[in-house]
């Protein structure tokens, strides 16, 4: 066999790049009532009525005549009323909104140079 020269040269240039955009956003609002109503009240009435009293009848001359009444009267009346009132509540809101926005940009470049020589006959590879 003969020598062999072989030889193979290569060379380059790669370029890229990277855009990504991430966006969220949202919004939530709560509103909460509660109300309660109680009710109270008193009244109270009392009444008492009391008389006595007497009555007198004479009649005279020839046939004589007298009459004698006596009398009371007594009277009592009562009344109770209860009645409560009151009231409570309470009122809350709640509102809340966000949004986020993420960006990447990346660039990136890569050059390459590879070579390989072959020379002679007992297959000895070498880089350059």
């Amino acid at each position: 066999m003969s020598d062999v020269d072989y030889g193979q040269y290569e060379a380059g240039q790669e370029s890229g790049s990277l855009d990504q955009l991430h966006e969220a956003s949202g919004s939530e609002a709560d509103y909460d009532s509660q109300f309660g109503v109680y009710e109270q009240d008193h009244h109270a009435a009392e009444s008492t009525d009391f008389s006595q009293g007497k009555h007198v009848e004479y009649d005279a001359p020839g046939a004589v005549h007298f009459e004698s009444d006596d009398y009371t009267n007594y009277s009592h009346d009562a009344s109770v009323d209860d009645h409560v009132f009151a009231a409570e509540g309470s009122e809350s809101s709640h509102q809340a909104e966000f949004s986020e926005l993420d960006a990447l940009k990346a660039r990136f470049d890569n050059a390459f140079v590879s070579g390989t020589e072959f020379s002679g006959s007992d297959a000895a590879l070498t880089a350059a």
